[in-house]
């Protein structure tokens, strides 16, 4: 008889994973795996997401006892494990072998190449290393790392942080889709001064911006904004007000479209070689790999509308 898997949040700070040994925190994520043990009686296996044996247990979402209690940040995840199970098998013998140079993580398969550090791979090619360093980059995303709060900033309700984003959870009306149109916030699709701080301080770049969203939205693209807002940290003092500032200028702004957009926030100074800073492409690898139900993007058809895009996009005032 096959073991039955089952999907929870910690009631307490009790159990153990079965494979790294660590506690597993109140009110995280776990996965368990329940077989019969002495007596007949159930016996729960718990695991780390990441620490889940998905090669050897088949993982399927909707199959999952407990699936339908969860978030939907948290039902995309199981889901990533489910497709990385599909990757594995596909694998041949030898690269399933632990010795080989290809290893499998829960949240997507990479490729660690003997003997090399990242930094030498950086250095080498045509020179151009901050290119090469994203070729490179690879965010290991995990749910045991989201938080409720930035640093000691509050969130609102469907707003988390992950290292150094904060981001919006899905909603209804999301869609995962193989095109996407991103875009910046600041001087894309709103006009807004650093002079002025709050929630409503800002106005539309183009009046037919809604329009033209929605337009794309009904041709099957899901839009996304990525926005840098350095003062998140910059702010020490002042990080909740910073935090609420830029949270309420983008939620008023969907509100006024009407139209469900995803949204990564880089709080990230500049100067600090964080991943997720644009022009870094930390946040996009966010997307692709992590907030995509594991659906590969077709990046012919992906348009990512910046400044020197936007008349073309919306036309003249």
């Amino acid at each position: 008889m096959a073991s039955k898997i089952v999907a929870e949040y910690a009631k307490s700070a009790r159990s153990s994973c079965k494979k790294c040994g660590a506690t597993i925190s109140k009110d995280c994520l776990r996965l368990g795996i329940v077989s019969k043990g002495p007596g007949n009686f159930d016996v729960t296996k718990w695991h780390h997401i990441d620490c889940f044996p998905s090669e050897s247990h088949e993982v399927i979402g909707e199959k999952i006892s407990g699936f339908s209690l969860l978030k939907h940040i948290d039902q995309e995840a199981l889901r990533k494990v489910a497709h990385n199970r599909k990757a594995f098998n596909s694998l041949d013998a030898e690269e399933k072998d632990k010795g080989s140079s290809k290893k499998l993580k829960t949240y997507g398969i990479y490729k660690e190449v003997a003997g090399s550090s990242v930094d030498k791979m950086q250095g080498e090619g045509d020179g151009n290393v901050e290119e090469n360093k994203d070729s490179e980059l690879e965010i290991k995303f995990s749910v045991n790392e989201i938080k409720e709060k930035y640093k000691d900033a509050n969130l609102i309700p469907n707003w988390k942080a992950f290292q150094t984003v904060i981001f919006l959870e899905q909603e209804d009306g999301f869609h995962t889709s193989s095109k996407i149109a991103a875009f910046d916030f600041d001087g894309c699709l709103v006009k807004t001064s650093v002079k002025r701080v709050g929630p409503d301080a800002w106005s539309l770049l183009y009046p037919s911006i809604p329009a033209k969203l929605q337009s794309l939205y009904n041709n099957g693209y899901k839009l996304v904004i990525f926005t840098n807002e350095s003062n998140i940290d910059r702010w020490k003092n002042s990080r909740q007000k910073a935090v609420d500032s830029k949270i309420g200028r983008l939620i008023n702004f969907i509100k006024l479209v009407k139209i469900p957009i995803q949204v990564f926030i880089s709080c990230g100074m500049e100067g600090t070689g964080d991943p997720f800073r644009k022009p870094r492409t930390g946040m996009w690898r966010l997307l692709q790999k992590n907030f995509n139900s594991g659906l590969e993007i077709d990046m012919d058809q992906n348009p990512v509308f910046r400044q020197i895009d936007i008349s073309k996009l919306y036309g003249p005032y």
